[in-house]
């Protein structure tokens, strides 16, 4: 649309200047001694125009001749940062994807031959990340020294350098290094939302709780944090804070808490435990139902169900409450069990552990009941729930009774000798050692200094039965009972030749 209207003012430009010319018959007179030239006034105003068209045009070739080195290196520079960057992009594409051998050989290429310093910190920091996942640690650390040496005095390209080394450092474990690239970042501005989450980072590494609680609220103020993810923190952080400072520093840390914090369980447990330890049993008390009152931790259930006795009526009236909104809440019923057994109320409280094992097969649930039972003079049961306690707990496989094991078989054990091509020898008993082993439950000491011959006879298969009484005793003994023994002929009866137990 510019063009025709463009081409429609040059042409209404000429009518004008046709019909302007056409009315002034004017002439035009040069006089150039000894030349006399005499023009009309149309055709000294064309040429005129025609001389100034072909001087514009003249001295248009010759700028553009003269320019031409000056374009050729421009040229040049726009065909390397071309290549340059392809082969970034190539780079950090294979980077990107996991192929670190192939990203290295074309940053390599770029390093060697880029004269740009960002590009060249760009395919180190790359290059480092893949030497970094390649766990080349050497090499990683000279591509970072190549790219700190290439970004000079330029701070964007400095605090580059900075932030990727300090996350592959901490990526190895080496919290102090990063601290010191980082910390100079976060003093700068608290807006280098990276480097604050990276510092995070670090001073979980090395525990540092005050920073990781201070750090984390910051991030949550800024909302570059979720929030479950800045909870968690807080909990881990607070929790330690409190079991640090004890009783002496427990009011300013628990002050600094907001009401949400404080329902955390760890931070509550935290809490809980040092008002119980300096004998603040309500304080205690408040802190544990504020946090089971947002949730039915069974942590939270397990501490609030220890108390004095004379803390279990209140307590209890508490917990009922609860169990009237959650009456199939296993932990809550196992609590309140926990209480009766304290404040002795046996009945009620095997009638709550009853219903919590119905729901869920604990082995704190058993433990308790065994108890109970045991207190009450019913050992038969109590045995019951012990065991089944013990059963939960370690998920032991169920053996049948009276089943002998199978003999070891030692054929294939290249510690043992072979004695078949042994020939009899005599070996002198040394005084006996009580041994550990499990089967060795009928073992006798005698008092008898003398040596007892022992004749080493070649056996193939299984050894000969024979019907010759016992005078001397293993020296090892095998936790496998030995096929063919009858069971009840071992230490369950008294041995020859030795005292009855």
């Amino acid at each position: 649309m510019r063009t025709w209207f463009w081409t429609l003012l040059v042409f209404v430009a000429a009518v004008g200047l046709a019909l302007v010319l056409r009315d002034h018959s004017g002439n035009v007179l040069i006089v150039a001694q000894p030349w006399r030239i005499e023009l009309s006034l149309t055709l000294a105003v064309l040429l005129a125009l025609a001389i100034f068209v072909i001087l514009y045009v003249l001295l248009r070739v010759l700028a553009w001749i003269s320019g031409g080195p000056e374009r050729f290196r421009s040229w040049r520079k726009l065909r390397a940062e071309n290549r340059d960057y392809q082969l970034l992009e190539n780079g950090w594409i294979n980077v990107l994807e996991g192929r670190y051998t192939e990203a290295e050989k074309e940053l390599a290429k770029l390093l060697g031959r880029s004269r740009s310093s960002s590009r060249r910190v760009l395919a180190g920091l790359a290059s480092a990340r893949a030497a970094h996942h390649l766990g080349e640690f050497a090499r990683r650390d000279e591509a970072l020294a190549l790219a700190k040496e290439s970004a000079g005095t330029d701070p964007r390209l400095h605090e580059a350098v900075a932030t990727v080394a300090a996350e592959m450092y901490l990526d190895q474990n080496r919290p102090q290094d990063a601290l010191v690239l980082l910390q100079p970042l976060q003093d700068a501005s608290s807006r280098y939302f990276h480097a604050t989450r990276l510092l995070l980072r670090a001073h979980r590494q090395l525990r540092n709780h005050d920073r990781v609680y201070e750090l984390t609220r910051l991030l949550l103020r800024r909302g570059v944090i979720d929030k479950a993810e800045a909870m968690q923190l807080i909990e881990t952080a607070a929790s330690a804070r409190l079991h640090a400072a004890g009783a002496d520093g427990f009011k300013s840390i628990w002050g600094d808490l907001k009401s949400e914090e404080r329902s955390l369980p760890d931070i509550a447990l935290a809490g809980a435990a040092i008002q119980e330890a300096e004998g603040n049993y309500d304080e205690a008390s408040k802190i544990l139902e504020a946090a089971i009152a947002v949730s039915l931790e069974p942590r939270l259930l397990s501490a609030y169900a220890q108390c004095p006795p004379e803390l279990v009526a209140r307590r209890l009236s508490k917990a009922e409450e609860w169990l009237k909104a959650h009456p199939e809440d296993s932990s809550l019923l196992a609590a309140l069990g926990n209480l009766c057994l304290i404040g002795q109320l046996w009945g009620q409280g095997e009638h709550y552990l009853v219903r919590s094992m119905n729901i869920r097969s604990d082995m704190r649930i058993h433990a308790l009941l065994g108890n109970l039972y045991d207190r009450l003079g019913r050992p038969a049961d109590a045995m019951k729930h012990w065991r089944l306690a013990s059963g939960v707990a370690g998920v032991l496989p169920v053996l049948p009774v009276n089943r002998a094991l199978p003999a070891a078989d030692t054929r294939g054990d290249p510690t043992l000798i072979d004695v078949e091509s042994l020939p009899e020898a005599h070996v002198v008993k040394q005084p006996p050692v009580a041994p550990v082993a499990a089967s060795a439950v009928g073992f006798t000491d005698y008092d008898s200094h003398e040596p007892v011959p022992v004749t080493v006879k070649p056996s193939s298969g299984n050894p000969p039965a024979t019907s010759e009484p016992h005078t001397d005793f293993d020296q090892y003994f095998d936790s496998a009972p030995i096929p063919g023994v009858d069971l009840s002929q071992t230490s369950d009866r008294p041995h020859r030749g030795t005292d009855k137990y």
